[in-house]
Parts: C-alpha cells; structure tokens; sequence
C-alpha cells in the first residue's frame, strides 16, 4: 500500500483478526490491548477517583503493547512513514492529554470533597 508500510490493515482489524491467529504471540498481545480498550470504554463517564486513575495508566500501557511489539519484533526502518507516524503520536498525546485532564479533575473532586 504505501512504501514501508508495516501493517496494510487498519489497527482495529488487526486486532480482530489476531485475537483468533492460534499459538502466535501477538495474540496475547491483541488480547491485552482488546482487554484495555475495554476497560477503558467501562471508565469512559465515571468519577475520576484513584482507582479509576490507576486503571486508566494501566490500559495505556495494554494499549500500546502490541505497538511496542510490533515495533521491537521487526526493523524500526518499516515505521518510518507518516501513516504510522501521525496516529502513534496522535494517539500518545491525545491519551496522555486525557490522563492529565483526569488528574485534573480527581484533584478537583479530592478538593470539593474536602
């Protein structure tokens, strides 16, 4: 599809897909970044309390695990296209943004109910 692409299938389908690839061991990884996104959905309009907060930095680290595995499983050079770039930092910094909005906001609710 493009020059250097790594994966020709949007993120989501791969995903689907790879859950029920048998004995590969992206499927674990799938399943932890389906397992994350489900949580997340889960704690999307809840209160930001601490617990919500702790479940909130775990998912972003199940989310990105199978980018990071895909990204040390081959050469770096297959990444470097802006296809792969600007959603990777998209999504970095847009989740990133939201945990710090969340914090926000359990800080401010830690505050009121003080």
């Amino acid at each position: 599809m493009l020059m250097g692409q790594m994966i020709a299938l949007p993120f989501f389908s791969w995903l689907a897909f790879t859950l029920f690839d048998f004995g590969n061991i992206d499927q674990f990884f799938a399943f932890l970044a389906v397992a994350g996104l489900v949580i997340t959905c889960i704690n999307r309009n809840k209160i930001r309390t601490s617990k919500v907060l702790a479940l909130d930095f775990i998912c972003f680290f199940l989310l990105a695990s199978p980018l990071v595995r895909r990204m040390t499983a081959v050469p770096i050079e297959l990444f470097n296209y802006l296809a792969f770039i600007v959603p990777t930092a998209m999504f970095l910094l847009l989740y990133i943004a939201s945990l710090f909005f969340g914090c926000r906001q359990h800080s401010q609710v830690k505050a009121s109910s003080n």
